[in-house]
Order: structure tokens, then sequence, then C-alpha cells
């Protein structure tokens, strides 16, 4: 199953959470297809059961997303003195192809042919 963005997981949660303290017509519009998107987006049938999951997935997410963060460490002096990046851009050219021979004056009874 394809999971949806963290980013994405996170606005639909919210907006969801948003429109469930508001009682216009319009805003229960609104909650009803933030509450299929988010039960499709997580394969559940049940927006509880959707909200669940996707707080779970969040923090699964979170979790792995501070993991995967190098932890901080001090500076070694040879590091604080590094080179500055250069980028090198080089210009594009192009190559005209020879000519082999001149071209033959189109007749109306056929295609034209080159030489």
């Amino acid at each position: 199953m394809l999971m949806p963005h963290p980013a994405v997981l996170r606005t639909l949660v919210d907006e969801y959470e948003a429109l469930s303290v508001t009682a216009t017509a319009e805003a229960r519009a609104q909650e009803r297809d933030l509450a299929y998107t988010l039960c499709v987006s997580t394969g559940t049938r049940d927006v509880n059961e959707a909200l669940r999951t996707a707080r779970r997935w969040l923090e699964a997410a979170s979790a792995a997303d501070t993991a995967a963060r190098p932890q901080a460490t001090a500076p070694s002096p040879k590091t604080t003195a590094a080179r500055p990046q250069t980028t090198v851009v080089r210009p594009q050219t192009t190559a005209a192809r020879p000519q082999t021979g001149k071209a033959r004056p189109q007749t109306d009874d056929g295609p034209r042919v080159y030489a």
C-alpha cells in the first residue's frame, strides 16, 4: 500500500480536526470530504480508525526522521576552516553538420532528393 507523505497527512488531520468544531453546513461538507480522503489515504473505512492510523504513521515518520539525523558533535578545527564550494558553468556549444553537397531543386514530379 502506498503511504501519503507525512506533510500531506499532517495537513489532512489538522484540517479535519479544525472543521470538526465548526457547525456550518459548508464545514460539515468539507469535513465529510476530508474524512473520505483520510480513509482512502490510510486504507481504512472509519474516520476514527483513519485518524488513529494517521497519527501512528506521523509518529513513526517523526521518529524515523529524528533517527536519520546525524547527532550534533563539536566541530573539529579542520572542519571549521573548510573551503567554500564553487560551481563551474561550462558553455554549451553545438557543432554544425558539414555540408556534403548542394540540394537539388524540387520538381513537380516527385519528392525532394538531397545529395
